[in-house]
């Protein structure tokens, strides 16, 4: 541990220092004038925040236009992009790409620099003008001053016992929590009581006030990811093989444990590229399984949907797992609406 921390030590002053201009505002955060709701985390990866993200498009769209601006993690296009539902992951980033396919009607655009991404956004003319700005991943983004910030916490990865990168899993540091309006903790595996809340809040150190909500991941029913070409009789099948490339795929394996007695499990890495080995490797195990359903993330089926050698026998038993966030209590979720849209007033 003493080690560690010797290690960690000029990465830490970094951060320090970073985050100290910051506060002195030696770099002035930029004002939009539209609403803007920056979804972030402390955590590399895993957080829940595109389900978040979804979430808060579901909940706004009802009565405002809706948009949201990420950076596109690995993407291979450059600068601002706006996302159709038909563009490969390649030029959107596999998470705002499925943001688009599940909500046409909201803009979807990628830019790492944010501040150019919403002047773009508010130069399209003005029937498309966004009222709301969702800010995908921007808590660390402190260029822009969002008009809300949302910070996401893995209730199964806990800030207060990891360490910073390389290390551990943190991309700032844990004091950091104090700057956001509101703390979720996602992915909770219980109900949790005013006890639970209470340890909560004592060990992630929070402001006196400050907003904490606690929500869990529900798993919908497997869709096809190619739904012209798809045989929902594989669906019944008790042998299920089971393919991931996320920051954190364990719960989706507990989840799937009752209902395939018989899965096995390929693991690759976060925003892993199915490169034309993979797609032969899917096809092998395809042939010498035939009974089998093939399963992944919604994340991973935005990237295979653009990939040309996938096999016809893949295509036919590939499904999808979606997942959404929910709240754990109905009181709880009218609780953090009313933030949502009236918090800051």
């Amino acid at each position: 541990m003493i080690l560690s921390r010797i290690f960690l030590f000029p990465y830490w002053l970094g951060l320090k220092l970073r985050n100290a201009a910051y506060d002195r505002g030696c770099r002035k955060a930029m004002k939009h004038t539209v609403p803007v709701v920056s979804v972030g985390n402390l955590t590399a990866g895993g957080t829940g925040k595109t389900p978040m993200t979804e979430y808060l498009c579901a909940l706004l769209r009802k009565d405002r236009r809706v948009a949201v601006l990420s950076r596109g993690y690995k993407r291979k296009s450059h600068g601002f992009q706006l996302i159709e539902p038909s563009d490969p992951a390649s030029l959107a980033g596999d998470e705002p790409l499925q943001v688009k396919r599940k909500f046409p009607d909201v803009l979807v655009a990628v830019d790492k620099n944010r501040n150019h991404g919403v002047a773009q956004l508010l130069a399209l003319p003005e029937a498309q003008h966004a009222e709301i700005i969702l800010l995908d991943d921007g808590f660390q983004y402190r260029k822009l001053q969002p008009d809300l910030s949302l910070l996401l916490v893995d209730y199964n990865r806990p800030v207060f016992d990891d360490e910073l990168l390389p290390l551990g899993h943190l991309r700032d540091l844990p004091e950091q929590l104090k700057r956001a309006d509101a703390v979720i903790v996602t992915k909770t595996p219980k109900r949790v009581d005013d006890g639970d809340r209470a340890q909560m809040r004592l060990q992630l150190h929070l402001r006196p006030g400050q907003p904490l909500f606690f929500t869990s991941i529900r798993y919908l029913a497997p869709q096809p990811v190619f739904p012209d070409e798809a045989d929902a009789r594989y669906l019944y099948s008790k042998e299920a093989f089971l393919f991931t490339g996320v920051a954190d795929d364990r719960p989706l394996r507990v989840q799937l444990v009752d209902r395939y007695p018989h899965i096995e499990h390929k693991r690759y890495n976060d925003h892993h590229t199915f490169t034309k080995h993979d797609q032969h490797f899917l096809r092998h195990y395809a042939l010498l399984h035939p009974r089998t359903v093939l399963l992944t993330t919604e994340k991973d089926a935005m990237r295979l949907l653009h990939c040309p050698g996938l096999d016809a026998e893949v295509r036919t038993r590939l499904f999808y797992i979606p997942i959404e966030t929910q709240f754990q209590t109905e009181e709880e979720k009218a609780q953090f609406e009313r933030f949502l849209l009236h918090g800051k007033e």
